[in-house]
């Protein structure tokens, strides 16, 4: 087991890799890991995920940006390769990349959309868990923590829904198989997040008309009202819970999704 850190410097010396790193909870995360004394691979498959590591870097921060698309096998392996490459070892895995990308009653869905969804929301958490189990277990021990959502019980985004249930179940027989590994694998299930605007779109489209605008404000309300708080939570509400679960003050908890939605259970 690890040393416990409880000093405001719980990531010290720790090789953090963070996916969806270029804006939103990603770059919160970052920028608080970083703090903490995180060693950050910082992932993206937009460039803009350069201009973050180079921020942190002014701040003498040691963060590598890797851009690469985790929707394949060979992003994720090529991440995880080299960040080891770098760092020599990996010892926390933040699994962030998903996000819905239509909002409609189901019967609405393509049956091209509905594979995009769950190829944006549940294949990179996949892909990249695989990818980093190897080293983990090499290490004999390490943490994964993906960010999945308390949207497994929502409206007018069934097949994202669907994706992140498979991120809870993942979740949860990942820490089953390899907790005698030293692994410890649990999920934060986030709620509805104020944030900035994307600098690059999930490519959502737009309300074309009234009722696809009225679909999509649907799901709004209905994010708030399941809220026992009423309101979106904020970039830090979220990045907070995720990297408490990253670290040893999380030692003994694994297999486990936390909700973070104002009392939405998800």
């Amino acid at each position: 087991m690890t040393s416990q850190r409880f000093d405001g410097s719980r990531f010290t010396g720790r090789v953090m890799v963070i996916t969806g790193a270029a804006q939103g909870i990603g770059q919160r995360v970052a920028e608080r890991a970083a703090a903490e004394g995180a060693r950050l691979a910082l992932v993206d498959r937009a460039d803009l995920v350069h201009e973050v590591v180079a921020g942190l870097a002014e701040q003498g921060v040691d963060a590598i940006a890797l851009q690469a698309d985790l929707e394949t096998w060979e992003g994720a392996e090529q991440v995880m390769a080299r960040t080891v490459e770098h760092f020599g070892r990996i010892d926390i895995l933040i699994n962030n990349v998903g996000g819905a990308i239509n909002f409609k009653p189901f019967t609405e869905f393509t049956q091209a959309e509905i594979a995009a969804e769950v190829q944006r929301s549940l294949m990179p958490t996949l892909w990249c868990c695989r990818a980093v189990l190897p080293t983990l277990v090499a290490q004999g021990g390490g943490v994964i923590v993906n960010v999945s959502s308390v949207a497994t019980r929502g409206i007018h985004r069934i097949p994202y829904s669907a994706a992140k249930g498979g991120v809870n179940a993942l979740t949860e027989s990942l820490a089953f198989e390899y907790a005698e590994h030293g692994i410890r694998v649990t999920a934060a299930g986030i709620g509805g997040t104020e944030a900035p605007p994307r600098k690059i779109s999930r490519g959502t489209p737009e309300p074309r008309n009234e009722t696809e605008q009225a679909w999509f404000q649907a799901h709004i309300d209905q994010t708030k009202q399941s809220c026992l708080m009423k309101r979106y939570g904020t970039l830090d509400e979220m990045a907070a819970p995720i990297l408490f679960l990253a670290s040893d003050e999380a030692n003994y908890i694994t297999g486990s999704v936390l909700p973070v939605g104002g009392g939405d259970q998800g």
